[in-house]
């Protein structure tokens, strides 16, 4: 087993699931921290699978850039040349105005 790369750090994990994966890692022949490892991984996997975006909906595939320090910098800024009140705005639109 590598050690690099590796981080030592407390858990606390439901005594059932301690039991489960103490039978799976005897079951594999492998210690708990590498069946540990080696489910987060695949859960982790699967998560930044479900938060992708297909690939249908992306218009330029070729262009597409998902940077997300990007999107962070862009989120909440827009430039305008007169400042605004953004809950006066809403609020004049829901009255009609």
């Amino acid at each position: 087993m590598e050690t690099k790369n590796r981080l030592r750090t407390t858990l606390n994990i439901d005594k059932d699931i301690i039991k489960s994966i103490k039978v799976i890692a005897i079951n594999k022949k492998s210690t708990q921290t590498e069946i540990i490892n080696e489910y987060l991984k695949k859960g982790l996997e699967e998560e930044e699978k479900k938060n992708k975006i297909p690939d249908y909906l992306i218009a330029n595939k070729k262009t597409f850039n998902p940077d997300k320090s990007r999107k962070k910098e862009l989120a909440g800024f827009i430039k305008v040349k007169n400042t605004f009140d953004a809950v006066e705005l809403i609020n004049d639109s829901r009255r009609g105005e």
